[in-house]
């Protein structure tokens, strides 16, 4: 028993290893003080500073400047074949569109001749546009609405513009602008894009930068704005490499990361 005893004494004790869970929750909470904390002097804000009215008004004066009289890409011959041409623009280029169009409105500028024409021949004329079996279908089922309901005729209201096959708000409002001159805002990729990069209206959907433009851009620039807005986002602002060095309005932008 006695060697049994000193065997066991001579064992040296086990030393506690040191627990790690306690230094990564310290890390963690030191993470999210830092986190939390303000920003540092001279440190750039994550939110840039809203435009005044000031600089919104100079904006749109370049704007009219270099073009007074903006006209939108898509061809057309009255309201009708604008109607028509806007929602066959949905995932298409203007281009595109028009190429197909000029064809097709030389036979068939009416909602009347657009039936006579029938879905299978509307089909063949546009079919170089996107999706255009479906197109097809809404340009016929949206003529034949507007002969039961409307008289042949397109309506002056947004809410009665989108109860048409195929047309959406951003429809209506192009229509109601170009046809109807309406103070309307039509918030396309390329608008969407600019009211975001430039902090003009930032928004995270197409509504909300349609409202934000339409808050605080002047009334006297709000006929031809969304096309403006377009022509930049299209030339100007573009998506993947934008043109700074020939923006008109790059000292008054907020994009942080504008090469000027």
């Amino acid at each position: 028993m006695a060697k049994i005893t000193r065997s066991l004494s001579a064992k040296k004790p086990s030393v506690p290893s040191v627990p790690k869970k306690p230094a990564k929750k310290a890390a963690k909470k030191a993470a999210r003080k830092a986190a939390k904390a303000p920003p540092k002097p001279g440190k750039k804000s994550a939110k840039p500073r809203p435009w005044t009215p000031a600089e919104i008004h100079e904006a749109f004066s370049r704007f009219r400047k270099a073009n007074p009289e903006p006209k939108g890409e898509l061809e057309h011959l009255n309201p009708y074949t604008l109607l028509v041409a806007v929602v066959l623009s949905a995932q298409a280029t203007d281009a595109g569109v028009n190429k197909a169009t000029r064809t097709l409105f030389a036979v068939a500028d009416t909602p009347e001749k657009m039936l006579a024409l029938g879905e299978e021949k509307v089909r063949e004329y546009i079919k170089t546009v996107g999706l255009y079996r479906n197109k097809a279908k809404n340009v016929i089922a949206l003529s034949e609405k507007l002969i039961a309901e409307f008289g042949g005729e397109v309506p002056r209201t947004r809410a009665e513009i989108e109860t048409l096959p195929g047309a959406g708000r951003k429809t209506a409002n192009v229509v109601l602008n170009m046809a109807y001159g309406e103070h309307t805002m039509a918030v396309d990729t390329h608008v969407f894009r600019v009211g975001n990069r430039t902090g003009l209206a930032p928004g995270n959907t197409p509504l909300e930068v349609e409202l934000g433009l339409e808050k605080v851009i002047p009334p006297e620039f709000m006929l031809h704005a969304h096309h403006w807005l377009i022509l930049h986002g299209r030339y100007t602002c573009l998506a993947r490499k934008p043109r700074c060095e020939v923006c008109l309005i790059n000292d008054l932008c907020r994009w942080p990361e504008k090469t000027v």
